[in-house]
């Protein structure tokens, strides 16, 4: 090898170290920031499933319709209903939107989900009373189910099973709130910060 060819040989490696010194350092400062991102991406992955509290409701009623004719005559008919419901309060987080801001270190969650009511009614009527011009006919079956669907969901609203779900819901949200404290990070849902969970609770309108 002449004394040109090994100079330019030597220069060669020289500029491919260099070269490559600086686009292992590159990628060293992306990795600085993807960790941290994809650790957050993958809590978001975990939590984007269904929460789901379940219960079951009881309850037994009066149903009664009556017609009269000219207000002279009344034909009533009436059932003793007993009803045993399953009911599920869900949320589809798969549905949570969240916005990551790795310049600033944030992570806001824009869309929480309103819970999912489902109750499934075994409905069972007992002592029918009824008259040849007022029968109970296929109609009144679906008036009855309606009706038990609207005071179950009222009863629901008013009970501690809407208050269980919320709390099964603010516990899965909360491990946002773990991931990012423990990276440095900041939670926002909308524009308020959550430093605990119960920022969760007073912001979360249900």
């Amino acid at each position: 090898m002449t004394k040109k060819a090994l100079i330019f040989a030597l220069i060669c490696v020289a500029l491919g170290s260099l070269l490559t010194f600086f686009i292992m350092r590159k990628v060293d400062k992306k990795n600085e920031v993807l960790p941290d991102t994809e650790l957050i991406q993958q809590q978001m992955k975990n939590v984007s499933k269904l929460v789901v509290n379940e219960a079951k409701i009881s309850q037994i009623y009066n149903y009664k319709d009556e017609k009269s004719f000219m207000n002279l005559m009344s034909f009533d008919k009436k059932a003793l209903v007993v009803v045993n419901a399953d009911v599920q309060i869900m949320y589809d987080l798969s549905k949570l939107e969240y916005a990551v801001d790795e310049a600033n270190k944030i992570v806001k969650i824009t869309f929480i989900p309103k819970e999912e009511i489902k109750i499934n009614p075994d409905i069972k009527i007992y002592d029918v009373e009824e008259s040849r011009f007022n029968a109970f006919k296929g109609n009144d079956y679906n008036t009855i189910q309606e009706s038990v669907k609207k005071q179950f969901h009222e009863k629901i609203m008013k009970s501690n099973i809407q208050a269980n779900a919320k709390n099964r819901l603010v516990s899965e949200l909360s491990k946002f709130l773990v991931v990012t404290q423990s990276l440095g990070w900041t939670l926002k849902y909308q524009d308020e910060t959550i430093t605990n969970t119960a920022d969760f609770n007073e912001l979360i309108q249900l």
